[in-house]
């Protein structure tokens, strides 16, 4: 297992000692002895000592931050780094309590080897992150911490501190000038009297000119510049392109000092395999499975049709609301059945207050009808509550099942850590068996399952996708691709005797559905000529029926009323752009 830190607390006084992994795996003599110097160790006598009330404290907050009854080592070392004693002495030591935390987490950055050159460098050491919002600015310098923390950087980042600076709480509760002044300084020289061992990390780094400014004072740009001179502070930057321009480099004296490091919008594959990345700490999260192919596709749709975002921000989010939804759909009623009931209700409502006006014939026949219709909703609810109810027993019996094979992997690591091998034995080979057959056998009868599933699929993102912009995505499947290599003939069946028009149109839109259009254009721009009658409207109307299921998304416009030159204000507006921002899938028609 390699050299671990063993840290035995007043909470622990048990044989066994919580094992706290190092950035190397080694234990670094004079941090060992800190600790056991700073730490109290109680004396115990005979086998059984009671329990103190901080060990039940921490026992606690372990229990509420896994949310079960048994919790592991993990997290019980977490939680042990809550405590306020644990977290002094590992300071005082130099140890970092978020660092330890950091091991049971996983993380995904790019464009951190360009990161530590910039900091190695003697003079203009300081990296500026440029980059549009949800490119993930701020999770290369996660990224960084975690190379920092692993060992994995140059000799001269060795042993670093990257620390986040924070200057809204810098500014916060300064009521009288020289306030910030004397909080920044009291920062400044705290770092370098670190002699280059801290590096400071400041988010939307433009807030920096005209942070803390007021009449007669100055602001932290300003503060900054005599130590950024001098190479006596390295810190890493983070805004907007859009930022950038407009505070930093205005300021030519403070922009020079550093060098930019443009974030670009991951491509596709390259989101893939962040998402996959994040896979794990999302199932775990939410309690679902996500498939593969559901986060291909999440790249995939974000990419095309969610507009004003960028990658991989919008693709997590899109993968992080699904497994909410199908979480949610684990624990209510189904959409469908839940429809049904309101209905059932309504129509109940309507049949008590018919029932009232026996003496109107009108009533009466209304009545009837009514009485009907409930008996039909009623036969098809009646189906789809035995089927909700059978998958829901299988789903929480697979949830216990599941549970019980975790309290049986606890008993099993107890058992090995105590030698007990007839009870490893038992155990292993016999009782988590049992279970795990029993786990397989329900989830394979589990996959038929239509309305409740513990699986986030392609559907579900495609389900989202159409939430969020209104598009039909759902529809983008087999059976679309074989519409869309009819649309020739579907259009044919509307338009009749307009052959070399429709031909045209079906190729332009197969041609922009396969990817060989440009993206940042429309599908097609067409220009029907013709005189009156010939069907230039109709062909267009049947366009967007193929296309958008719906005539109604044809947004039309009488080209009569803009004859004169300032009438264009009419189609532009100010600013421009409502009608297609709300609704991108549309069919612009210039009559």
């Amino acid at each position: 297992m390699g050299s671990f830190l063993k840290i035995q607390v007043q909470t622990i006084i048990f044989q066994d000692r919580v094992l706290l992994p190092l950035s190397n795996g080694t234990i670094p003599q004079n941090l060992y002895l800190h600790i056991l110097q700073r730490l109290h160790f109680p004396s115990v006598t005979g086998n059984f000592p009671q329990d103190s009330p901080s060990l039940v404290t921490v026992l606690n907050r372990a229990q509420k931050n896994l949310g079960d009854t048994k919790v592991g080592v993990a997290v019980l070392v977490i939680s042990l780094l809550e405590d306020s004693q644990i977290s002094d002495v590992l300071k005082e030591a130099g140890v970092v309590p978020e660092k330890v935390k950091s091991w049971w987490r996983s993380f995904v950055g790019r464009e951190i080897r360009r990161v530590i050159e910039v900091l190695s460098r003697r003079t203009k050491n300081n990296p500026v992150l440029i980059g549009e919002p949800g490119v993930g600015k701020t999770a290369v310098v996660e990224g960084l911490a975690q190379r920092i923390l692993k060992g994995d950087v140059p000799i001269n980042l060795t042993g670093v501190k990257l620390i986040s600076l924070e200057f809204g709480a810098m500014v916060a509760g300064t009521t009288l000038r020289g306030q910030f002044e004397e909080r920044l300084k009291s920062v400044l020289k705290a770092v370098e009297e670190a002699q280059g061992k801290v590096v400071l990390f400041i988010d939307e780094i433009h807030m920096a000119l005209g942070a803390g400014k007021a009449s007669g004072s100055t602001d932290a740009a300003n503060l900054l510049k005599p130590m950024l001179a001098r190479g006596q502070l390295r810190f890493i930057g983070a805004t907007t392109l859009e930022e950038y321009r407009t505070h930093v480099e205005k300021d030519a004296a403070f922009e020079r000092r550093f060098q930019q490091v443009f974030v670009a919008e991951p491509s596709v594959p390259d989101t893939i395999s962040i998402l996959r990345g994040l896979k794990e700490k999302y199932e775990g999260h939410h309690g679902v499975r996500i498939q593969d192919r559901a986060l291909v596709l999440s790249a995939q749709l974000s990419e095309r049709y969610i507009t004003g975002r960028r990658l991989p921000d919008k693709a997590i989010d899109l993968v992080d609301e699904s497994c909410a939804h199908v979480k949610a759909q684990l624990d209510i009623q189904p959409e469908e059945i839940d429809s049904l009931e309101r209905k059932v209700m309504q129509l109940e409502i309507e049949i008590h207050a018919l029932e009232k006006e026996k003496d109107d014939k009108a009533s009466e026949a209304r009545l009837s009808e009514v009485r009907k219709e409930l008996d039909d909703l009623r036969d098809k609810l009646e189906p789809l509550t035995i089927k909700y109810k059978k998958e829901k027993k299988i789903i929480n019996e697979t949830r216990r099942l599941k549970q019980n094979r975790d309290d049986l992997m606890i008993a099993l690591q107890e058992a090995e850590r105590q030698h007990d091998v007839p009870k490893a034995a038992v155990l292993k080979y016999g009782a988590i068996q049992e279970v795990e057959s029993a786990i397989a056998k329900l989830e394979k009868s589990a996959k038929d399952n239509v309305m409740l599933t513990e699986t986030v699929g392609s559907e579900n993102i495609a389900e989202v996708v159409s939430r969020w912009t209104g598009i039909p995505v759902t529809r983008l499947d087999q059976n679309e691709k074989k519409r869309l290599i009819s649309l020739a003939d579907k259009l044919h069946e509307r338009v009749v005797g307009q052959d070399e028009a429709v031909k045209a149109v079906a190729a332009a839109i197969l041609r922009s559905r396969v990817g060989l259009g440009r993206p940042q254009q429309p599908s097609g721009s067409f220009l029907f000529l013709g005189p009156t009658g010939v069907g230039k409207t109709e062909l267009a109307k049947a366009l967007a029926e193929q296309l958008f299921d719906s005539e109604n998304l044809l947004v039309r416009l009488d080209m009569s009323e803009y004859i004169d030159k300032f009438s264009v204000n009419k189609l532009i507006g100010a600013p421009p752009g409502y009608v297609l921002k709300l609704k991108p899938l549309l069919y612009v028609f210039f009559d």
